[in-house]
């Protein structure tokens, strides 16, 4: 009461005060606390309760425990100095996958857990410790490591490395000893793209994505420019990325694009984007000057929020990947430049698995003005590639990403192969005729360098994705570079086409978008037809090369061979890129085992909030697949996020029926085993489980032989209802059972059990 009537009188002297509770004496707190001071009062500082195995005899006492059990007892440990650092009463309240950062770590506070941890274990521990380990789950792998106690087949590897993990080949290998594949793609372009099956659908309708600009962006009022928006590029979950709406604000919305689309790329590569945390993935994205604006209101987060090269470092960060991450800008071409990086970074070994492609966003009118000043803009936004009535290019914004991976990586992950990237070159106009123009002989050699990479020559490639910006004199360069090459001694014409007709000049992301179109097309055997360009160019002699404008939808080219297509882009820098893509390999289908009619299978959605979860729902319905094979998907290929759904059903029909059952997850999600005792016995138990799975199988016929065959029998029919017969009965199933369990990844941290399912409990637990 003194203290509280003190700071009463200290309040009645200031202009303005905050009454609040005093808190004094160890009974202080969080739980007594009003929810609304939480975060301004600090409480006294209590660890929550650890097993006592710390101090320097620690590495011993791991040593008598499991090695899945050690790096349990040391998160536990870890989570308790972390939680007495931060004032908190129970390790629950410490989140193990949150970075130090986000958990309120200052360097102070980092300073003292090194300083607990170190006491507690009985280590040497850096001074930035916190840092280099930013995580509570890092932390304690390190610390187990520093004991020398990690184990290959712990917790750490198999829930922390990854899915993709480093398979060196030598960097002299020829580019078809292990083929670079596409696995995934993901895309935001104008017209409402927003998948590559949209992209197709768009592209084989003839439809034209060309609008004025939109009125939200600010430009000035009296200019009405055309070109190729994207209507959605102002829209950001930021709550998903864990990012806070003033930094949100400060990110140029580039950032923003090609993190929403990785993350749909990864995914429709069947990849669950949060296995990739600590791998050697890489990122290599294409990236253009925006003209973004920056705001008062978000300054200390321009640095990050403004520079190019985080586009890249981003996306590596908010993943955790750790192989290179590397932002390309040469203009126009840079996406295709970033596809030509990734594939080199995969065939040395830099990486196992790349990210690649390119984001570009029209902040500003700038591009527009500036080319309207030079006389190279198209007034109504649209690209005429190789056309008679070319009259300027249109500019246009979007993001393509692409997955990719060599061929053998692909095969053991599972990854459905989209198609082959089977060679790549890039290189530069030098001293051509003006810095910004095109170069003939240039393209030429970027042509014959990547069919060389790719151990081809012209006539094995049917179409080529052309730059094709609609200029008076980039097309007529480019398309008498394409005669020379591709347009000599073939049998069969080779298509040219421009996805620049449909949604006009994407800029850094121009390589990649024609690479999307290109896939697609290579999947279903067929050439999208290119706009405005019914005339050819006259500026161009096309008889001297057999080189065809695709000015119709048709079937692709029948040559008896594999299809191919190049892909070309050019920029303003002089950087010029190519790459050959190729029909996807065919691959042997394994047929699936026999499954019993009665089959109850649970699809299982996850989302980042109720609403997604709600979301991802209705989407079931567009499922068109094995209930068995969708059930799978959805639970192990994308990311578990927090808030919960499943329905269950034996069939479609009534997956589809079915009430969902909803849940968010708290906390770490401890798994806890209960074996049961006598009664749950049964005769023949386990006989339709050991034809289905043989891990069950063997571990069940393991304990069995060690009984009599009296015993062994008697727990096929009616007499395991005897005591004698149903305890081994029951240990025999139980511990056959929990091994199927271990095989599919699950770790219990508790296992119990009554009569002789205690028994069970001790034997599994070693």
């Amino acid at each position: 009461a003194t203290t509280g009537m003190a700071a009463l009188d200290a309040a009645l002297g200031c202009s303005q005060a905050v009454l609040a509770p005093v808190l004094t004496g160890p009974a202080a707190s969080a739980a007594d606390i009003p929810p609304l001071l939480a975060g301004v009062l600090q409480t006294s500082r209590r660890a929550a309760v650890t097993e006592s195995v710390v101090g320097a005899g620690m590495a011993d006492r791991l040593r008598t425990v499991s090695p899945a059990r050690r790096f349990d007892l040391v998160l536990d440990h870890v989570r308790g100095e972390v939680a007495a650092v931060l004032g908190h009463s129970s390790n629950e309240r410490v989140d193990p996958k949150r970075s130090f950062k986000e958990l309120g770590f200052d360097s102070l506070t980092s300073v003292e857990l090194r300083n607990r941890v170190g006491a507690m274990t009985g280590l040497r521990l850096g001074t930035t410790v916190v840092f280099d380990y930013p995580t509570v789950t890092a932390l304690a792998e390190h610390v187990l490591n520093q004991l020398g106690l990690a184990e290959t087949d712990t917790h750490i590897t198999t829930a922390t490395v990854g899915a993709v993990s480093p398979t060196p080949v030598d960097s002299g290998a020829p580019a078809d000893s292990d083929p670079i594949v596409i696995v995934g793609m993901g895309c935001r372009f104008a017209g409402g793209i927003d998948s590559p099956q949209a992209l197709w659908d768009f592209v084989a309708d003839g439809r034209d994505g060309i609008s004025a600009a939109p009125g939200y962006r600010g430009w000035p009022k009296g200019e009405s420019f055309f070109g190729g928006f994207v209507e959605t590029a102002a829209e950001f979950d930021a709550g998903f990325f864990g990012i806070s709406p003033r930094e949100a604000l400060a990110m140029d919305p580039q950032q923003r694009l090609a993190l929403e689309c990785s993350w749909e790329a990864l995914e429709h590569a069947r990849i669950n984007p949060h296995s990739l945390r600590r791998s050697d993935t890489a990122v290599f994205m294409g990236t253009s000057l925006s003209g973004y604006d920056d705001f008062d209101e978000t300054r200390g987060f321009l640095i990050t929020g403004m520079n190019q090269s985080v586009i890249s470092g981003r996306l590596a960060y908010f993943l955790g990947l750790e192989g290179p991450a590397i932002s390309v800008d040469t203009a126009c071409s840079a996406s295709l430049v970033a596809l030509h990086l990734a594939v080199q970074a995969l065939r040395r070994g830099e990486c196992s698995l790349a990210i690649t492609g390119g984001v570009t966003v029209m902040a500003s009118s700038y591009m527009f003005d500036e080319f309207e000043r030079q006389g190279g803009l198209a007034r109504d936004g649209r690209c005429k590639a190789f056309a008679d009535g070319a009259n300027g290019t249109g500019w246009a914004e979007g993001v393509g990403v692409l997955v990719i991976e060599r061929l053998s990586d692909a095969r053991c992950r599972g990854h459905r192969v989209l198609a082959v990237v089977r060679g790549s070159a890039s290189n530069q106009d030098g001293a051509s005729n003006g810095l910004t123009a095109p170069n003939g002989p240039s393209q030429q050699r970027v042509i014959g360098r990547a069919l060389a990479d790719a151990g081809l020559v012209p006539s094995d490639v049917d179409v080529v994705e052309a730059h094709g910006t609609g200029t008076k004199l980039g097309d007529p360069i480019e398309a008498q570079a394409l005669l020379a090459t591709y347009g000599q001694g073939r049998d069969i014409p080779l298509l040219l086409g421009s996805i620049k007709s449909n949604i006009g000049h994407t800029q850094a992301a121009a390589g990649v978008v024609g690479v999307i179109k290109v896939v697609e097309a290579l999947r279903r055997g067929e050439v999208p037809r290119t706009l405005h360009a019914e005339q050819p160019t006259s500026h161009v002699d096309w008889s001297v090369g057999a080189v065809e404008l695709a000015t119709e939808h048709q079937p692709w080219p029948v040559t008896g061979r594999p299809r191919r297509a190049g892909v070309s882009s050019f920029g303003v820098s002089g950087t010029n890129a190519h790459v050959i893509l190729e029909q996807a390999p065919d691959v042997e289908i394994r047929p699936l085992p026999e499954r019993p009619v009665d089959v109850v299978v649970p699809w299982v959605v996850s989302g980042a909030d109720p609403v997604a979860v709600a979301e991802n729902l209705s989407r079931l319905a567009e499922v068109d697949a094995d209930p068995v094979d969708a059930g799978w998907s959805l639970a192990t290929t994308r990311a578990a996020l927090p808030h919960r759904a499943v329905v269950v059903g034996g069939s479609r029909d009534e997956l589809l029926r079915s009430a969902p059952v909803r849940g968010r997850v708290v906390g770490e999600g401890r798994v806890g085993v209960v074996f049961s005792g006598q009664g749950a016995q049964r005769a023949d138990m386990g006989r339709e489980l050991a034809a289905r799975f043989p891990v069950f199988a063997r571990a069940y016929r393991e304990v069995l032989d060690r009984f009599d065959a009296e015993t062994r029998a008697a727990i096929a029919d009616d007499r395991v209802d005897l005591t004698e017969f149903t305890q081994p009965g029951l240990f025999a199933f139980e511990v056959a059972l929990y091994r199927l369990l271990e095989s599919w990844g699950v770790r219990p941290r508790v296992v119990m059990g009554h009569s002789i399912g205690e028994l069970t409990a001790a034997y599994v637990a070693g």
